[in-house]
């Protein structure tokens, strides 16, 4: 089968190469998916740039953890009655060498979720990091209606569809933006408000917009640099749900201040959520998917042999949207 794959960490440009390995046999309870799309996340150009150095260890990594495609063959265990079934795939390359980046993956069947037929495969390559963990982010600590929930980043990858969560179960939603393009994906992802982050009175914008109310939850991109600000956003007792901090990679926490507002610091990976959580983003997407109410957004689609393009474009940023890997041409 052709696929792409890295035996050793550098730039996308040096490691990453395209060409023909083995193709995979489904084990128990696992199947057997051609796959159509992979998706490329930050998660996964890091993984290549070393941020797991044993990752090496036993042998190439093909890489990606996000896709689609239809399901060709299935091990024992797995009904027959699943070849032939679009699906969308998740944490294809977590504690595992293969990846989604190949014509064929052999993965749990629990980590083959059923695509509707309304949404397309390039589509579903969104739908594991940047869908689930949106879903994590805004459910992770009980429901959210008619709570005060500012999302920073509105226009990333997560963050759009974090509104889209959030509105859906009735929050008030305020999101940040650091342009006119941003701001408008924020607000046709449903945003209430949206406030420029990098503006010195932002955090007055905000208390206005709530009429001096503190908000209730934070769904935030960048922890360490946000922190002072977000600190004097929540109320007491609110939650901050975070799944990176890229500018200040080793954030000091202002323990003393933060444990006399009684906060929750969710701190998010799709890896590490329990199976429960997987399951409750899992059919909450399936159903809003069926029912059309999830909105898409891809920044760019590239061919199998342009995967290191793919990796350097999410490494560049300065695009709103998911990046996407069409591995059947």
């Amino acid at each position: 089968m052709k696929a792409a794959w890295f035996s050793e960490f550098g730039s996308a440009s040096e490691v990453l190469h395209v060409g023909e390995m083995d193709k995979p046999s489904p084990s128990h309870g696992e199947v057997l998916i051609r796959m159509h799309t992979s998706g490329v996340n930050p998660s996964d150009t890091k993984k290549r740039l070393g941020s797991f150095p044993e990752l090496l260890d036993n042998g190439p990594v093909i890489p990606n953890s996000d896709g689609a495609g239809i399901i060709e063959a299935v091990g024992a265990g797995v009904p027959h009655s699943r070849i032939g079934e679009r699906v969308w795939v998740y944490q294809a390359q977590y504690g595992r060498l293969h990846g989604t980046a190949a014509e064929y993956v052999s993965i749990d069947s629990k980590r083959a979720v059923p695509l509707p037929e309304n949404t397309s495969f390039v589509e579903g390559a969104c739908l594991g990091i940047p869908a689930m963990t949106a879903h994590r982010s805004v459910f992770s600590d009980g429901p959210v209606e008619g709570q005060w929930l500012l999302i920073t980043g509105g226009a990333g990858r997560v963050g759009h569809y974090a509104i889209q969560w959030a509105k859906h179960a009735g929050a008030k939603v305020i999101a940040t933006a650091s342009n006119e393009e941003a701001r408008r994906h924020c607000v046709e992802a449903g945003a209430d408000y949206v406030v420029d982050h990098r503006s010195d009175g932002m955090v007055d914008e905000v208390l206005k917009i709530t009429g001096g109310d503190k908000v209730d939850r934070v769904i935030d991109v960048e922890f360490g640099a946000n922190l002072p600000r977000v600190l004097e956003l929540i109320r007491i007792g609110g939650v901050i749900a975070t799944y990176s901090s890229t500018v200040v990679t080793e954030p000091v926490l202002p323990f003393r201040d933060m444990m006399f507002m009684d906060l929750t610091l969710r701190m998010i990976i799709v890896y590490a959520m329990p199976e429960s959580a997987k399951q409750a983003a899992i059919e909450d997407i399936i159903e809003a998917l069926e029912n059309d109410r999830l909105q898409h957004r891809i920044a760019e689609t590239y061919a199998l042999e342009d995967i290191a393009t793919a990796n350097q474009r999410i490494e560049d940023g300065g695009f709103y949207g998911c990046v996407v890997v069409k591995v059947e041409a």
